[in-house]
């Protein structure tokens, strides 16, 4: 299976800025969407932010005009540049790839999470 690293969370100060970065086990792979999800304490697994193989990206409207996400499709990594954060953006944060396995099927690959705390 496809081996998904996360790293870069860590506690920050409201108005504060952290990069997450996630990399594949394997770089000669085709990954398709790679994005960022969260999982606040009591609260469902939710999209952050996306992005296509093509560079297309797809934000939450809570990440809107605060994080940008970015592939290097060579590495197959996939980062995510948060900044203005906020105490509501405290979660455990997912990185995911979408891998074809076909014409018909593909599978999505989940990391470990990484921790990010937003307080004063």
């Amino acid at each position: 299976q496809v081996q998904l690293v996360e790293s870069g969370g860590g506690l920050v100060q409201p108005g504060g800025t952290l990069r997450l970065s996630c990399a594949a086990s394997e770089t000669m792979l085709i990954i398709y969407d790679m994005g960022w999800y969260r999982e606040a304490p009591g609260k469902q697994r939710e999209l952050v932010a996306g992005i296509s193989r093509g560079g297309s990206t797809n934000y939450a409207d809570s990440s809107q005009g605060r994080f940008i996400i970015s592939r290097d499709n060579a590495k197959n990594t996939v980062d995510l540049q948060m900044n203005s954060l906020k105490p509501e953006d405290t979660a455990v944060y997912y990185c995911n790839a979408e891998v074809p396995l076909g014409l018909h099927n593909s599978v999505t690959y989940w990391g470990k999470g990484t921790l990010v705390t937003v307080s004063s």
